[in-house]
């Protein structure tokens, strides 16, 4: 049995619990209590498979988002506003993959990519990004500009 916690963790108020073949319902019920605790809500993964549950859709969203700025259909900012205002995410997408690192959102991807076939195939700007440096907070520079950090 795993715990999965989404990104931004402060944020997300859902966990991921990961059944494997043997998870017996005694330690379901502990994962769930301390989830609870730790004010979060629980949601059952029935078995481990690559993704989870989340990371087998939202990385679909993010990758369709760079797609969306590489081919000109609107600014970083509207991407970001579409998701934070029509989906209801605390953060917007590209900013999210600026937070997470987009090394690590093409990591995720090219994993998934090999597990689940082409439809988790990495937008080629996110490929031309990570290949540049631009990886997001970590370095200054991902779809924003951050002011270094002393």
């Amino acid at each position: 049995m795993a715990l999965h916690f989404s990104n931004a963790v402060p944020m997300m108020e859902m966990v991921e619990i990961i059944k494997s073949l043997d998870t017996s319902d005694e330690t379901l019920n502990i994962a769930i209590d301390l989830s609870k605790k730790m004010s979060k809500e629980p949601i059952i993964c029935n078995k481990d498979s690559p993704g989870f549950i989340g990371n087998r859709f939202f990385p679909l969203f993010i990758n369709e988002a760079i797609y969306t700025l590489m081919e000109g259909i609107a600014t970083k900012e509207d991407i970001d506003k579409a998701a934070k205002i029509g989906l209801h995410h605390p953060i917007g997408l590209l900013e999210l993959c600026d937070f997470m690192g987009l090394d690590t959102i093409l990591h995720v991807l090219e994993y998934l990519h090999s597990e689940l076939g082409e439809k988790f195939r990495p937008c080629p700007l996110l490929k031309q990004m990570v290949r540049v440096g631009y990886l997001g907070r970590k370095t200054g520079r991902g779809f924003y500009t951050y002011a270094k950090e002393r």
